[in-house]
């Protein structure tokens, strides 16, 4: 059916955004098979790092180490009182938190913290999920899986069940960014590695990666690097990238996932919470990929300055594939900017957002808000297209709106979506 009218448009934008299923393509959540490891519940919420840092600005009078003494529960009351009664929540991790609540059903004028807790006392994991998971209309997410965890090591050699909803990301941190620590835990899995990069040492660093990709089937590799990320590098990261990282990324067909700008523990009080952004060198970006034509790469970097020329970077390389606004740049204002710009630039070969959720009922807010502002731009490109004269189709605002809520990035792999099959 064609659109005719400017009014039909927006209206037909908006209500196709906010229903088409998302792959989210990039989290820290886990299926419940993993055990502790999936995070859910008001105080989990409440005790998200973000809302640390933000009440710790608040209380200049509590010491750090006093905090990191309390429960969690303890943690959470003083969040919840500090952030939510003391103060309006208006900032985005506080009103995301409103977000999840009024989404839930929950009656935001008690402002009973224990009520909503019971609420959380009274399902059960599996049925949060679907939930959360209906909710969100969010038919896949994919997880953040560490090898060099112990706990959730030991989760896989038990044997996950799997959750077709869930796919797997095999993460390399430790083994690109400390690798002075981290040998000897491959040493202690197996791989007759030393500390030394050999050539012994980087056959078994490419049997390491190949034995959890046979084991995990991730839909990528990825690290998180420093805003002082450089490439080419003669150093241990540049040396593993060069020789395991991109042959056994290339022979399995994945992309390598590179997310550029953490400036870690620059107030290490503040532990997880305490870590920043920096600038980096877009020329590390164009050089990985210009060199490795045949390798695919998922990009994204935490600095909004860098934010433009990643864009160009991409125009220039059709193995390259920009996605989401994460961390500090997952701002209502931010996200409307780059994504504006990104889509001007790129069209619908981006990917304009991931959750980057740690605890699941983030789902609801992340995506929420997310949608709003996706559709909000696309109201107006379309817009543009309808004052030229250009007349779309229904059929393929639909198609446009599923290519930017996962289709593009199924596409990229070159793998059928699991949630479609």
């Amino acid at each position: 059916m064609t659109i005719r009218t400017k009014e039909q448009l927006n209206d037909f934008v908006k209500e196709t955004v906010a229903h088409c299923p998302v792959t989210d393509i990039h989290t820290h959540l886990f299926a419940e098979s993993f055990g502790d490891l999936l995070l859910w519940g008001i105080d989990e919420l409440l005790t998200y790092h973000y809302l640390i840092a933000e009440t710790m600005r608040f209380r200049p009078d509590l010491p750090y180490e006093q905090f990191w003494s309390m429960t969690k529960q303890e943690q959470a009351d003083l969040i919840w009182q500090t952030l939510f009664i003391e103060h309006s929540p208006y900032s985005e991790a506080c009103r995301g938190v409103v977000t999840v609540l009024n989404r839930l059903g929950f009656d935001l004028s008690k402002r009973d913290l224990n009520e909503y807790r019971a609420y959380f006392r009274s399902v059960t994991a599996e049925e949060h999920i679907n939930r959360i998971m209906e909710l969100a209309k969010v038919k896949t997410v994919v997880m953040t899986n560490d090898p060099f965890d112990d706990y959730e090591r030991a989760q896989w050699d038990r044997g996950i069940r799997q959750d077709s909803r869930f796919q797997a990301a095999l993460r390399i941190d430790p083994l690109l960014n400390l690798w002075d620590t981290s040998w000897s835990k491959l040493k202690d899995q197996g791989y007759n590695v030393t500390e030394d990069l050999n050539e012994q040492t980087l056959a078994e660093i490419r049997r390491f990666l190949k034995d959890w990709i046979k084991r995990m089937d991730p839909l990528y590799m990825a690290v998180s690097l420093p805003s002082d990320f450089a490439y080419p590098e003669a150093s241990v990261r540049g040396t593993i990238i060069d020789e395991c990282i991109i042959p056994v990324t290339r022979e399995a067909g994945i992309p390598f996932a590179m997310m550029i700008g953490v400036k870690r523990k620059v107030n290490p009080a503040l532990r997880d919470a305490g870590d920043s952004v920096g600038k980096s060198d877009i020329g590390a970006v164009e050089r990985i990929v210009s060199r490795y034509p045949d390798n695919k790469f998922l990009v994204t970097m935490l600095s909004r300055e860098n934010q433009h020329e990643l864009a160009v970077t991409a125009r220039k390389n059709r193995n390259l594939l920009v996605f989401g606004c994460w961390w500090f740049l997952n701002n209502p204002s931010l996200i409307e900017e780059i994504t504006r710009m990104r889509l001007e630039l790129l069209g619908g070969s981006v990917i304009p957002q991931h959750s980057d959720c740690r605890i699941l009922d983030q789902l609801l807010y992340k995506w929420d808000h997310s949608r709003t502002i996706i559709a909000k731009v696309l109201c107006d490109k379309y817009g543009d297209l309808f004052d030229a004269g250009w007349r779309l189709e229904e059929d393929e605002i639909r198609r446009d709106v599923e290519d930017l809520s996962g289709g593009t990035f199924w596409k990229f792999l070159g793998r059928p979506d699991p949630a479609l099959s």
